[in-house]
């Protein structure tokens, strides 16, 4: 809804904007100024030149609104690649109280951080297998190259048809 500022003190009946009055549209044309004896075919490419023009708006502001909320969450994965280093290194911390507690109850010190780092290792190996796996299941896009081979077939019958016409 588009506003305009008038002269007299109006209200919307909900007491904001006073002062202002609604408009429900914006005239494309001022009133008066449209010959009454147009063709239906100018009015129809008017009309077509006016939706295009609409489209062509709506997308210029959807553009703008991906783009603004994508650097919002730019902006706030920061804050959560931060926290994954921030926990990242303080792993380091809750390995080093492992093998402390190991030590503790009665295991050599030396080898409390050695069963540390082997469990370490082992679930590294862990993870390292499981994400082998995955990607192992990766395969090429195989309708996207079905389809490109298609276009491929199609345009070189077009460009070979058109050569014959022009011979």
């Amino acid at each position: 809804m588009v506003r305009v500022n008038s002269a007299q003190k109006t209200t919307n009946g909900s007491g904001e904007g006073a002062g202002w009055t609604a408009v429900t549209s914006i005239p494309l044309s001022e009133e008066g100024t449209a010959d009454q004896n147009e063709s239906i075919g100018s009015l129809v490419r008017d009309a077509t030149t006016h939706l295009s023009t609409l489209l062509r708006s709506e997308v210029e502001l959807a553009k703008s609104e991906i783009a603004g909320e994508a650097k919002k969450a730019v902006k706030g994965s920061v804050y959560f690649i931060l926290a994954l280093t921030v926990l990242a290194f303080s792993m380091f911390f809750l390995f080093f109280t492992a093998a402390e507690g190991l030590a503790a109850l009665g295991i050599w010190r030396w080898a409390s951080f050695g069963i540390v780092f082997l469990v370490m290792l082992l679930v590294a190996g862990l993870m390292a297998l499981l994400g082998y796996r995955r990607v192992r299941k990766l395969s090429a896009p195989k309708r996207t190259i079905a389809t490109l081979k298609d276009s491929k077939k199609i345009t070189k019958r077009k460009h070979s048809e058109s050569a014959e016409a022009t011979a």
